[in-house]
C-alpha cells in the first residue's frame, strides 16, 4: 500500500488561571504554551510509523464560551502535514481529545483487504479502551 499523507489539526485547550498574587495567564496564553509542550513533545518524541512533514502554529488563538460552565475557553490550533505507514498508525496519533480534523492527501483511494479492516476495528477497539480508561482516571483524580 502507497504510504499514507494528510494533514492534521489539533485544538489545544486553555482556562486562565488566577495568579497567587498578582496576575495570572489568560486562556490564549494557557493555550498557546500547551500548544508549545505539545509540539516540542511531538518533533522530539518519534511517534512509530509516523513521520512529521512540516508543523504550522500559524493559526490565530481563538476563544468560545463553555455550553456547560459559561466560561470562556481559548483554544490554540495547529495543523500537521505527515506520513504515516498504516492507517492504523494514523488512528493512534488521532485519538486524542485536540484531535479536530483530518484531511487526506495521499492516496486518492484506499482499498482494505477483509485483514486490513478487521485489524483497523480491532485497533478502534483498542484505542477507545485506552481513551476510556484515560477519561476515568482523569474523572477520578479530579474528584
Amino acid at each position: 500500500m502507497e504510504r499514507l499523507r494528510m494533514k492534521v489539526r489539533f485544538d489545544y485547550r486553555g482556562r486562565a488561571q488566577q495568579g497567587k498574587l498578582f496576575g495570572g495567564k489568560t486562556g490564549e496564553q494557557v493555550a498557546e504554551e500547551i500548544r508549545q509542550n505539545k509540539i516540542s513533545l511531538i518533533r522530539n518524541v518519534p511517534i512509530q510509523g509516523i513521520y512529521i512533514e512540516d508543523i504550522d502554529m500559524g493559526l490565530e488563538t481563538y476563544s468560545v464560551v463553555d455550553e456547560i460552565t459559561g466560561k470562556l475557553i481559548s483554544y490554540a490550533p495547529v495543523i500537521i502535514t505527515l506520513n504515516a505507514d498504516t492507517i492504523e498508525e494514523v488512528l493512534k496519533f488521532t485519538m486524542k481529545d485536540e484531535f479536530r480534523t483530518i484531511e487526506i492527501i495521499n492516496p486518492e483511494e484506499i482499498t482494505l483487504s477483509k485483514i486490513d479492516l478487521e485489524r483497523l476495528l480491532l485497533k478502534i477497539s483498542e484505542e477507545l479502551g485506552n481513551y476510556r480508561t484515560y477519561l476515568e482516571r482523569k474523572i477520578d483524580n479530579w474528584r
